[in-house]
């Protein structure tokens, strides 16, 4: 089939609200051979999952599909081939994934866990019903980017601020914590600032990403046009929410776009994040390109140009402060699943003893 043909094909699919296209149908062209069906995984739960394909939504095992790697289970955002008939009818594989965001889990074993795949923009709802919290923002924004997404920050429940100004400082202060990425301040009740949103999350695929309490449901309802989403009240007596959503859900909405609610993170632990720390804190990574030594730790090194920007005012305390527990997280997760990563963390912690203890021993010598 040509190219010309192909595009036409995929244009004119039943599945492309859902996002397919020519990529979609050459990836899976060959289980088409197999008689296998392509669908889009719209819901996950406990070892079956919902999804979308041409003649309808399907419910589906996915008992061929779940590896001992929790990295590789299938996940909402998936593009599958199902079997065309059977009970029950199973997954049998899923095509690879263009994008997928992970989290580490709270688990001891250290593992991480696919929120959302083949996702094109990662939204982080942040309410301003509460103080913001910059590094958590960070830390969002960190996974966002390395998921290989583009980020963007919604600050939610815009009408509780009245003042304009004080709305406006309060942009540019995410906008700070949040290089490279479009801040807007949204009212899912008034509708400010919805226009803008619905824009972006109508080119591709959208995963929506917050706490409890920040407003995400009333946000996915204001986007689709219905109380699709159930919404509760947050706590008077600490501006908290409860989960109101509790799996992932994929959506089509109305203007285009596709769009995937989950529940409220109270743990955003990173997993394999460099890049993406990096990204976060770019005016970071390029000052220390300045640096004298290429291994500078920015503490107290002479030529350190990321310490002689905090010095002078250009780079804050609290970013510098943000970037390195980052960094010493993403070091850690990275360390305890890769052999290599932790003999190298073993050596620069024992590096960094012997430097301390002859600094001690120089003063003493002083002495």
């Amino acid at each position: 089939m040509s190219s010309s043909s192909l595009s036409r094909s995929a244009s004119s699919h039943p599945l492309a609200p859902y996002g397919w296209d020519t990529g979609w149908e050459a990836e899976f062209a060959v289980y088409a051979g197999q008689g296998l069906l392509p669908g889009r995984v719209v819901r996950v739960d406990r070892g079956q999952c919902d999804v979308v394909t041409a003649g309808g939504t399907v419910r589906a095992d996915t008992a061929f599909v779940t590896p001992h790697d929790p990295l590789r289970v299938v996940c909402t955002g998936d593009w599958v081939a199902v079997e065309p008939a059977g009970d029950p009818r199973y997954v049998r594989t899923y095509l690879p994934r263009r994008s997928a965001f992970v989290r580490s889990t709270s688990s001891k074993r250290s593992e991480g866990q696919v929120l959302a795949a083949n996702v094109d923009h990662a939204i982080v709802a942040v309410s301003l019903a509460a103080e913001l919290d910059l590094a958590r923002i960070e830390r969002f924004l960190a996974l966002a980017w390395e998921s290989g997404a583009q980020p963007l920050v919604v600050l939610t429940k815009a009408d509780l601020v009245a003042d304009p100004v004080t709305l406006s400082h309060l942009v540019e202060d995410v906008e700070s914590a949040a290089p490279g990425v479009q801040v807007c301040a949204v009212s899912s009740l008034g509708g400010d600032g919805l226009d803008v949103l619905g824009a972006v999350v109508a080119g591709g695929t959208s995963v929506l990403l917050g706490q409890s309490g920040a407003g995400k449901s009333t946000l996915a309802n204001a986007l689709v046009g219905e109380d699709v989403m159930r919404v509760h009240a947050i706590r008077d007596v600490d501006g908290k929410g409860r989960h109101t959503t509790t799996t992932r859900n994929l959506l089509v909405l109305p203007g285009g776009g596709v769009f995937i609610d989950t529940p409220g993170l109270r743990g955003v632990g990173l997993w394999d994040a460099e890049s993406g720390v990096g990204q976060v804190f770019a005016e970071i990574e390029e000052l220390a390109r300045e640096c004298r030594f290429h291994d500078c730790a920015h503490g107290a090194e002479p030529g350190c140009a990321v310490l002689a920007a905090l010095d002078d005012g250009r780079l804050a305390q609290r970013r510098l402060d943000s970037y390195r527990k980052l960094q010493r997280e993403n070091q850690w997760i990275v360390a305890k699943t890769d052999a290599r990563a932790r003999a190298e963390l073993r050596r620069d912690w024992k590096r960094k003893g012997a430097e301390g203890r002859a600094a001690m021993e120089f003063k003493r010598g002083r002495r």
